[in-house]
């Protein structure tokens, strides 16, 4: 889904969850005015800032050099091995500057020769590359017939950067909201994420809280959170009150 397509269902979800059946997509000012910062979308008396947020720094780069390495290797699996076999790879194995096609062929040419004479179980290998690498690239790899599983996957990275990220984000997100905000107009920041192996509500939730310890952003009345991991099927979580009540609490007397 693309950004503007994302604002119109979350319109249609509020339209419905605020009984307002003529609500819908207004104007898009960043579209029509392009002279200055403007917000994403005016539906009715919402304003509404559409932002994404990646579960982990530069994911969306980072993905992209593991895509180019690993493409189109499930199906030489699938070709030359008899059951399910899973290479999980560090989050990071895949770097920038690397030469990601030759990785690919590497890494074919282990599928091709190597993996069907793999005994059955898990595996460390340490993947034999005609390219130049800083590190070994380590492969834990697990054969066997049951799950009949084929593919790869990624270790979770450690990375505790979240907070931090939104807040700068948001914050910039926030000023271009704060003119709309007023008695007739209700201000919105909606925070996508489509991972949906290292995202879910909680974890969104905590790293808002944590960005956010003293309440919503000025400009700001409400914050929701855009789950996209299942495309045809976003799923939308309005996280306004329970920032306020947790983050809002009166100090302890002494």
């Amino acid at each position: 889904m693309d950004e503007q397509e994302v604002i119109v269902e979350f319109v249609s979800h509020l339209a419905v969850l605020r009984g307002r059946s003529d609500l819908a997509v207004d104007g898009w000012p960043d579209k029509e005015n392009r002279t200055e910062p403007e917000i994403d979308a005016i539906a009715g008396n919402f304003a509404i800032e559409h932002t994404t947020v990646d579960s982990v720094e530069n994911q969306r780069q980072r993905n992209d050099w593991f895509r180019k390495a690993i493409e189109g290797l499930d199906q030489a699996i699938r070709d030359h091995v008899d059951c399910g076999l899973t290479i999980t790879l560090d989050f990071d194995a895949i770097r920038k500057g690397m030469d990601w096609k030759g990785i690919r062929v590497d890494i074919q040419d282990w599928i091709v020769n190597c993996a069907p004479h793999l005994g059955k179980g898990s595996h460390e290998i340490i993947l034999p590359t005609s390219t130049s690498v800083e590190s070994p690239i380590v492969m834990r790899v697990r054969k066997g017939p049951e799950p009949n599983i084929v593919g790869f996957a990624r270790f979770k990275p450690e990375d505790d950067s979240l907070p931090a990220r939104i807040r700068e984000t948001l914050d910039r997100k926030a000023r271009k909201l704060r003119k709309y905000q007023g008695p007739s107009c209700t201000t919105i920041v909606l925070v996508e994420n489509d991972d949906i192996a290292l995202m879910n509500e909680a974890k969104m939730l905590d790293a808002l809280r944590r960005a956010y310890p003293d309440g919503l952003p000025p400009g700001v009345n409400e914050i929701w959170y855009a789950d996209t991991s299942i495309s045809h099927w976003p799923q939308f979580h309005d996280f306004t009150a329970k920032i306020q009540s947790e983050n809002r609490q009166p100090s302890p007397t002494r």
